[in-house]
């Protein structure tokens, strides 16, 4: 076996920008990780109190994972961390088995943590990164919305100040919000609304601006004024200022069995994430992104992460796109910003003991709302129905079964769709265009153009594989059907990118069979790799290599010859230059001179 040599650069992606460091670009990272930083800080808490575990894990899950990610990963700008699916799907996984912010809960949330980034490990050694490609951006946009719905659902009893709810369902949920409508406590109702108010505020006026925070520090100061706690406001209560503890997750082999389902779900919504958030980035960047690199850094960032009391991370669009625009050179600032957060963390741990639940179930709120992408559900309903189907279906069991069930689901259905589209190549039939300088074939359906009596055209646009030999077949059928006077028929492969052994078979068996009615089958301007395999297949022997052409010119020189002279004799069409060469040819010139002279 020979040995593979592993350079430094590719075992430390970080070696390969460190020469890019320069003291311009540490400030510029500096400056965009303290903003980064005060971004993540109320983001952090309410991710938290999504999946269901103490408001500090959030922040923890922010330090360690976005280092590792950072220095691991290929992209200068991604920033890893928690984020809303992720948090929902942790949350929904786990609450049927333990009380939410339990010591076993949170023991499963780190076991389910370092599952996933095994899983993103696994698949990144594998080089695997293209595997994101399947997870379609209709599954994406159609998961993301009905997240959306699960977390106003579940914040409802914080905005309105009743008891928690204990069911999971949806549906169940929602009926008992409904149910207890008159037991709204409207001081809970007005400093969530004010807060989600002041956020909706800034956002829209200062975009610029740390809003949710400052939202945040506004619902606790009405608060204190309103004397909220003698009111049945509830409070989150003080941080623990401390740098984020080690942790062990449960790695035995029935909790292996439990939470591998989840953990492979949050593993492909993860990776999906973060290349998409990456790739996006890039565009603006001019940077090459690596989809197996990025699978490695976040692999590693939630292993790791695991032992430092993080949970399931991934990339953050807020964040990167805060980052980007911030300034940032060099994933240095993903750094600074872990150091940034801890810092915050140490300082102002204490004064979340003012902070009221109900201002994180208003700021949830306009998370939520900006899960919503309004603008692409539009264009996916307006361009294509079998898209608009697989965000629906995804959409749909997002709120109404285990939400990796449907992230499973969207995935199935979009190779569904692909398979079926793969599977049904075109069939074009195509002409010569007599108006075009250079001799060109153009589709008869753009161009309504006489075909030649004893010939047909066809173009086939797709791969010729074994989930696509039946309708290939049943094509060809089909226009001995409709074109029974045209006994040879030119297939054009230009379109054919694979043929496989079934591919091979079918075509022999189809030219054979068509032999036996009497017509020929010709193929023409085939790739080279298609070749070479109808060759190792031996379809040139079934089907004649004098009928294999290389291009339509070269066979129409050698097939027009071919054709009834008797027929050629009678014809008026001769929409090919060859056919000068045929009998009647005289006679049609003679013709079209007389018409000509008489129009005179």
């Amino acid at each position: 076996m020979p040995h593979i040599r592993l350079s430094p650069e590719k075992v430390f992606p970080f070696l390969r920008w460190r020469s890019l460091v320069t003291k311009r670009t540490l400030r510029a990272d500096l400056l965009a990780g303290i903003t980064g930083a005060i971004i993540v800080l109320p983001q952090g808490v309410a991710f938290a109190m999504i999946a269901g575990l103490p408001p500090e894990y959030g922040l923890y899950s922010a330090i360690v994972p976005a280092v590792i990610a950072a220095l691991f990963g290929s992209s200068f700008h991604l920033i890893s961390g928690p984020t809303t699916a992720i948090s929902i799907v942790i949350f929904t996984s786990l609450s049927p088995l333990a009380d939410p912010a339990s010591p076993g809960y949170i023991e499963m949330a780190l076991t389910l943590t370092f599952l996933a980034g095994l899983f993103q490990l696994m698949l990144g050694f594998a080089r695997l990164g293209a595997m994101v490609n399947f997870v379609s951006h209709s599954v994406v946009v159609g998961f993301t919305a009905g997240a959306a719905i699960l977390i106003v659902t579940s914040q409802l009893s914080n905005v309105i100040g009743i008891t928690a709810i204990k069911k999971h369902s949806f549906i169940h949920i929602l009926a008992d919000i409904v149910q207890r409508l008159p037991e709204t406590n409207f001081y809970v109702l007005g400093i969530a609304l004010a807060t989600l108010a002041t956020a909706v505020l800034f956002k829209v006026f200062l975009p610029r601006w740390p809003g949710m925070l400052i939202a945040m520090i506004g619902g606790s100061v009405m608060s204190v004024l309103l004397n909220g706690a003698e009111h049945g406001v509830r409070l989150i209560g003080s941080l623990p200022g401390h740098l984020p503890p080690l942790s062990l997750p449960d790695l035995t082999t029935a909790s292996i069995r439990q939470l591998a389902p989840p953990a492979l779900a949050i593993a492909m919504l993860g990776l999906t994430e973060a290349v998409s958030i990456a790739r996006s980035i890039a565009t603006r960047s001019e940077q090459r992104i690596d989809s197996n690199q990025e699978f490695v850094g976040q692999g590693l960032s939630n292993i790791i992460g695991s032992f430092f009391s993080g949970y399931a991370s991934s990339g953050s669009f807020t964040r990167t796109g805060v980052n980007y625009n911030a300034g940032a050179k060099t994933p240095l600032a993903a750094v600074f910003a872990a150091l940034a957060l801890t810092g915050i963390l140490l300082l102002i741990a204490p004064l979340t003991a003012y902070l009221p639940i109900a201002s994180m179930a208003g700021i949830l709120l306009l998370v939520a709302f900006n899960l919503i992408d309004t603008h692409h559900i539009r264009a996916i309903i307006r361009v294509s129905r079998p898209e608009a189907a697989v965000m629906a279906v995804t959409f749909f069991a997002t709120l109404f079964v285990e939400l990796e069930f449907a992230i499973y689901a969207g995935v199935i259905l979009s190779l569904i769709l692909y398979l079926n589209r793969t599977s049904h190549p075109n069939f074009v039939t195509i002409v010569p265009d007599p108006d075009a300088r250079r001799r060109s074939f153009i589709n008869i359906q753009q161009k309504p153009l006489p075909e030649c009596p004893q010939m047909t055209i066809v173009r086939i646009d797709g791969s010729i594989f074994f989930g696509a030999v039946n309708h290939v077949a049943e094509g060809l059928e089909q226009i001995t059907k409709e074109r029974p006077e045209q006994a040879h028929i030119l297939i054009v492969g230009s379109g054919i990118n694979f043929i496989d052994v079934a591919g091979c078979q079918m075509l022999s068996q189809e030219a054979h069979r068509l032999k036996l009615n009497g017509r020929q089958v010709y193929l023409c301007s085939l790739k080279s790799a298609v070749v070479e395999v109808m060759e190792r297949g031996g379809c040139g022997r079934s089907i004649g290599n004098e009928n294999i052409f290389r291009s339509k010119l070269a066979a129409l020189r050698s097939i027009v010859p071919r054709l009834d002279p008797e027929r050629c004799r009678v014809c008026t069409v001769r929409i090919f230059n060859e056919c000068a060469q045929m009998p009647g040819a005289d006679r049609q010139r003679a013709s079209s001179d007389m018409t000509v002279s008489g129009r005179q």
